[in-house]
């Protein structure tokens, strides 16, 4: 792989294996400066292994892995400098202030000249400034750990399911955060389970499994090629439809609402499905025809369900 000034990261045949299990198996890719670079699969995929190597945590089995035009490998002490990381399940010191926070953190990562004001506008935390970390909420958590990854001013971030466990709303102000670093021109790699994060905040998505990358492109590019079909949901349906369903030869499966979702390949599918439910004597209260997301992609490239953050689709017992 030549180096390339418009690579912020890049991955060439990396492997990493543990007594025999290849839990990252011969992977490449690149990231460009500036850009969102994002890491899904489903639990087990490799997808923490992939980053701790990138960011130098881990050692690879094999393969070159060159950051900021350095050897991760052997340059780590002049890599560190220029990263920032935002681990899962980020935590602090509980009866320390948010603004304490930032300072203990500047002091510690040796950066005396940290913006502790600057940083705390940047993750909306100015009226909290005086708030102990333990009455935070979580979603003000997650952004005061983007705010303890930037200490250092870092060129790349590195983002370990930064909104797991928040709830919508909060998700969402956190994704405003991050909608605010890509803008400042940070490169950010992040790694989810949340398929409409992804969709949101990405410019290319890599899609893995068992340690292999499955496919990748933009989010759109994704969907374009890999989901050439229609979703139909059916929603408040009574007990029989799902089997009438199934009879027909279709696959559905219901989400976390009691509702239906059918894959068709054809448009004309879905005038047979509901002539079939019609004429079964079955009923629905609603009906929505659409083209699949990058949710659907994800479930037909990986045979898996979404763990955290999905829709809750789930094949019926």
């Amino acid at each position: 792989m030549t180096l390339n000034s418009e690579y912020a990261i890049e991955v060439h045949n990396l492997t990493k294996r543990y007594k025999g299990l290849s839990a990252v198996d011969n992977i490449s890719f690149t990231v460009k400066r500036g850009e969102v670079f994002a890491l899904l699969g489903p639990n087990g995929a490799g997808k923490t292994t992939t980053v701790e190597i990138i960011d130098t945590i881990r050692k690879p089995t094999s393969g070159k892995v060159t950051l900021l035009g350095m050897d991760v490998t052997r340059k780590k002490y002049n890599i560190i400098p220029r990263i920032g990381v935002l681990p899962q399940g980020f935590s602090s010191f509980d009866r320390i202030t948010v603004k304490e926070t930032l300072q203990y953190y500047s002091r510690l990562f040796c950066c005396r000249k940290t913006d502790i004001d600057g940083l705390i506008a940047i993750v909306n935390l100015k009226d909290k400034v005086k708030v102990q970390y333990k009455n935070l909420s979580g979603g003000l958590k997650q952004r005061l750990g983007i705010a303890v990854a930037l200490v250092n001013d870092p060129e790349i971030v590195f983002l370990d399911e930064p909104t797991t466990g928040l709830d919508p709303r909060a998700r969402r102000a956190v994704w405003d955060v991050l909608l605010g670093l890509k803008k400042k021109g940070k490169t950010l790699f992040l790694t989810t389970h949340y398929m409409e994060e992804a969709e949101l905040l990405a410019d290319t998505v890599a899609i893995v499994k068992r340690g292999k990358i499955t496919a990748m492109g933009s989010p759109g590019e994704l969907i374009e090629s890999n989901a050439d079909y229609l979703v139909v949901m059916l929603k408040s349906v009574d007990e029989n439809v799902f089997d009438m369903v199934r009879k027909m030869g279709f696959a559905p499966v219901y989400d976390s609402h009691g509702d239906i979702r059918v894959r068709l390949d054809r448009t004309d599918d879905v005038r047979r499905l509901l002539n079939a439910i019609e004429a079964g004597g079955a009923s629905f209260t609603g009906l929505d025809v659409r083209k699949p997301n990058l949710e659907e992609v994800f479930l037909k490239l990986t045979d898996e369900t979404l763990v955290e953050g999905s829709a809750g689709i789930k094949e019926a017992q």
